[in-house]
């Protein structure tokens, strides 16, 4: 009988390296590529957040220009322009041009991009479908030229392929940055389309000014609300209670500290000596263990005693939240509504990463008054356009007894009602459910953190609409009363024969009685023309936009029902 197997060796002759580029290349859905609609709101996003990010690290109000230019063909030019700090000469290949490359992965600090490879992922995905090069031009000194460069990325080796490498002149820009990419791609209005996206990342960012021309040529400024910069994060180490076995492992193994006791007090925040003491103790190891000594089972045992030791939570100077005042400013900016009210938590903590949730609500106004209410999601003041039913943020607000509030709400659902609500989690480490950052995933903690939170909202609003209603009724009882005034005045008038200015004396007489006993009602009618910090640039973009708008509910509805199934 003949031997059909195939040797080992032949086997090992079709084995290689595979680098990050080429897995993501392959699987570029994990990204945020999945469709061309999404492609493009991936680019814009990844290019925005950079710019953001580094306006915000130089401590400048950013001021961001965002273009896309049809092409034709399904082809589009997406051009994004920032006033920041500008990028060194040799870093740039690698920003642009090499997945996994950053400067945030190893820092414990707020920021809006986590893994490094938001930016160099369009760069592939725009090198892929067109097999253009992108063009970065970026300038760091006023008096200097600009660098620039052309990019293409080698996926085999995940490196800069460099095409061109010059310097130019950059006229009337003192520092900032400049990418231009083409790729293939498809522009829709709607509920996650890059309007969408860049109008809630004005509203979560008070302080920046956005100038978007869309693919129709049409111009939206979307001006700052607040000309302060949020307060500036700082870096913190790890806390204990967030790390596990094998990071604390490898942690010991990579220490510049020898011995446990510096080790524990230099590597990690908010351990003192006491602190270190107690988990020693605990543990049942000395102090003064070298490092080199610990094994797998001692380390075991230092894990289960800082578990059961108290340590102080982690500071929470490494996060930068928006803030109520500016948060609500952002909302009157985006929202005419009638009603606006925002809440920030106190910092609270998940798997040792601090975190801080903040919400927002706009009632009534220009709102829609019939079906379910809107909720915009952000992360650390980053939009979350797609996966509404896999967030955490959706499950909190199904989870919020809304009927407590005066709103109506079947069971486990989205209130109905002229309602937007806004929650945006803060942190230094936001446990996406992807790569694509998409979604919050449900974490206890989270989830428990932005029910407190909207259910401190929903008593604001809740005093609100307890207060229209009253206005309401007392509005409906005067006008009843006013109703018979002149028929009381007229049957005075016979029975005491009054002259007709006497009646009418009698009349304005009743009147004011009516407004000592009754005292003066508030004015709560809306009037659209009340909110002063309301942008009505963005209803430019609402022309023939309804059609566009029911294609792209398709998809939510579709995750409403498939979530409902399960349920």
């Amino acid at each position: 009988m003949a031997d059909n197997r195939v040797h080992a060796k032949e086997l090992a002759k079709h084995q290689r390296e595979i680098s990050v580029a080429e897995f993501f290349e392959k699987n570029r859905h994990l990204l945020g590529f999945d469709n061309p609609k999404k492609a493009l709101l991936t680019t814009i996003k990844e290019a925005v957040d950079n710019a953001l990010d580094a306006c915000e690290e130089a401590r400048i109000l950013p001021e961001v220009n965002v273009e896309v230019i049809d092409m034709g063909n399904s082809r589009f030019r997406v051009i994004v322009e920032d006033n920041g700090p500008g990028i060194i000469r040799s870093q740039i290949p690698k920003i642009f041009a090499k997945l996994l490359y950053g400067s945030k992965f190893h820092r414990l600090s707020q920021s809006r991009g986590q893994q490094g490879i938001g930016i160099s992922a369009s760069v592939m995905y725009s090198q892929l479908t067109t097999g253009k090069a992108v063009k970065i031009m970026s300038k760091t000194d006023s008096n200097g030229e600009a660098h620039y460069y052309e990019l293409k990325i080698d996926t085999k080796k995940n490196k800069p392929e460099i095409i061109v490498d010059e310097t130019r002149p950059w006229e009337n820009k003192e520092h900032g940055t400049r990418i231009e990419l083409d790729l293939e791609a498809e522009y829709k209005k709607g509920s996650t389309s890059i309007d969408e996206y860049l109008k809630e990342t004005g509203i979560i960012n008070p302080h920046v000014t956005l100038i978007y021309v869309n693919p129709e040529s049409k111009q939206i400024i979307f001006p700052r609300a607040v000309e302060e910069l949020p307060k500036e994060p700082k870096e913190i180490k790890p806390h204990p209670y967030g790390v596990e076995l094998g990071a604390l492992m490898k942690m010991m193994k990579f220490s510049e500290y020898k011995n446990l006791n510096k080790f524990l007090k230099n590597e990690f925040s908010k351990v003192g000596s006491e602190t270190v003491k107690k988990i020693c103790e605990e543990a049942l190891i000395d102090p003064s263990e070298r490092l080199k000594n610990i094994r797998r089972e001692e380390a075991e045992k230092l894990i289960q005693a800082i578990k059961k030791t108290k340590i102080i939570a982690p500071s929470t100077d490494c996060l930068s939240p928006i803030g109520e005042e500016p948060l609500e400013k952002g909302l009157r900016k985006g929202i005419n509504a009638e009603f606006y009210c925002s809440v920030s938590r106190s910092p609270n903590v998940y798997r040792g990463n601090p975190f801080q949730i903040e919400v927002a609500l706009a009632y009534g106004g220009e709102l829609e008054k019939e079906g379910k209410a809107e909720i915009m999601r952000f992360a650390n003041k980053v939009p979350l356009l797609y996966q509404k039913s896999a967030c955490a943020i959706t499950k909190a607000v199904k989870e919020v007894k809304w009927r407590s509030y005066r709103l109506k709400q079947s069971n486990n659902s989205i209130p109905d009602g002229p309602l937007t609500i806004i929650v945006h989690m803060a942190s230094v480490w936001v446990p996406f459910t992807s790569e694509s950052k998409e979604a919050i995933a449900h974490y206890p903690q989270i989830i428990d953190e932005i029910k407190l939170a909207l259910q401190e909202a929903g008593r604001k609003l809740k005093v609100y609409l307890s207060k229209k209603q009253r206005i309401g009724k007392e509005i409906k009882k005067r006008s009843l009363i006013e109703k018979y005034m002149p028929h009381v005045a007229e049957a005075l008038q016979d029975i005491l024969g009054l002259s007709d200015t006497e009646k009418k004396q009698l009349i304005d007489d009743l009147k004011i009685v009516l407004e000592k006993d009754r005292g003066k009602i508030d004015d709560i009618e809306f009037d659209k023309d009340k909110n002063a910090d309301y942008s009505d640039t963005w209803a430019l973009n609402k022309e023939n936009e309804e059609e566009n708008e029911n294609k792209d509910e398709d998809e939510y509805n579709d995750e409403e029902e498939n979530e409902n199934k399960m349920e």
